[in-house]
């Protein structure tokens, strides 16, 4: 059993052989660095993807405007973005993808990271990374050269601060030998992710992390590392991926690319994360920046069609009706604001892991759609053979 198990967050993400999705904020379509941000929509649409299904919520670390990167995220310091998302939600996993450990002090980022689990309610599952924005090493003043030893001490440190009362911790930024970081996670240790390599080897990945935050990348790319991150990591460690998508109002219209994704309709989109299941991705991060259609739009349609196929994998408690055993479909009121979602969004299953799929969303099947998703899937890296059928 995983050492996690417990974890509302983790359970909620992975599982062996499942994929399940999430969504980063902000969840709005922009061009240009800076979103329009706007709280109370965000939280709105929020608030929709955990009723739908979407396993999580990911927030990104980025300190500083650098206008030739062209991103900041959601604007607000994560932590206490991630404090306001803990209180207007309720199941949904709360993830960082990813705290720069290299800029941050690591005895802050394990209270910071603490303070976040237990005030969410064990959901907190943290991808770290080393920092891609050569502007943040000048401004604090950090040697981006140091950026491997930097990342490898935050882990420990982060790990003795959460798993022991009154450690002593001697590394180059910590010199702790009578005081206690509080407050403890519950289970004394918080879901680590490592986001890309973040300057360490795949070995040390395996060894020291509880999963793996990757990029998209070439379909036959990804088959390749998740096969050795398997081998390497010996128990189940999650491998978990980010994906831009562009969801056009045709649901079959055929997939083309974009910026680090593509744009199709919602029968490709679910092709194509059936793959990465097979393949071994355990979970998909959205990333809707490139959208032409408003993100609430999307996030309805993917909650309504994409997500049944890979659902968050802790079952809802909430108030309200559920399913009776009859399997009857009886609506719940969650949300007050939830009139702009269809009443399917906002409806929960008593019998979680048995609901008949095909007989709500159609089973999937060879056609027109199917033909251009292996074309386009030759084109993002399959190639035969490779351990999936399709």
């Amino acid at each position: 059993m995983s050492k996690f198990a417990d974890h509302r967050g983790h359970a909620a993400m992975f599982g062996e052989g499942k994929l399940t999705l999430g969504l980063f904020l902000p969840i709005e379509s922009y061009t240009g660095s800076i979103p329009r941000m706007q709280v109370d929509e965000q939280i709105r649409i929020a608030r929709h993807a955990e009723e739908a299904g979407f396993a999580s919520l990911f927030v990104r670390d980025v300190p500083l405007n650098d206008p030739s990167f062209g991103d900041v995220g959601q604007i607000y310091d994560p932590w206490v973005f991630l404090g306001y998302l803990a209180a207007m939600t309720s199941r949904i996993a709360l993830g960082t993808g990813s705290i720069v450990a290299t800029l941050r002090h690591p005895l802050h980022i394990a209270k910071s990271a603490a303070s976040v689990d237990r005030l969410s309610g064990q959901r907190l599952i943290m991808g770290l990374a080393t920092g891609d924005r050569p502007i943040e090493f000048s401004a604090f003043r950090v040697d981006k050269d140091h950026r491997d030893w930097l990342f490898r001490e935050a882990v420990a440190v982060m790990r003795e601060a959460w798993g022991k009362g009154f450690p002593t911790i001697e590394t180059p930024r910590v010199g702790l030998s009578s005081g206690d970081p509080i407050p403890k996670p519950l289970l004394g240790d918080i879901p680590i992710l490592v986001t890309g390599h973040s300057a360490q080897s795949s070995q040390w990945i395996a060894e020291n992390s509880d999963g793996w935050l990757y990029y998209p990348r070439s379909a036959q790319h990804q088959v390749q590392t998740i096969t050795q991150w398997r081998a390497m990591t010996g128990t189940f460690k999650p491998f978990s991926q980010s994906l831009y998508i562009d969801l056009s109002e045709h649901a079959d219209e055929p997939p083309s690319p974009i910026h680090l994704g593509f744009r199709s309709g919602h029968r490709f989109v679910t092709e194509f994360l059936t793959l990465l299941q097979d393949a071994g991705v355990n979970h998909v991060v959205f990333n809707l920046k490139y959208g032409k259609r408003p993100a609430e739009e999307v996030v309805q349609e993917l909650g309504e069609m994409v997500v049944p196929h890979f659902r968050t994998l802790a079952p809802p408690q909430v108030a309200g009706r559920c399913l009776t055993n009859s399997m009857r479909w009886t609506p719940i009121s969650i949300i007050p604001s939830a009139s702009t979602v269809s009443r399917r969004s906002a409806r929960c299953w008593r019998n979680w892991d048995t609901m008949p799929l095909t007989s709500r969303f159609g089973a999937r099947r060879p056609g027109p759609t199917y033909e251009n998703s292996r074309r386009f899937l030759r084109v993002m890296g399959f190639r035969s053979p490779v351990p999936m059928s399709f």
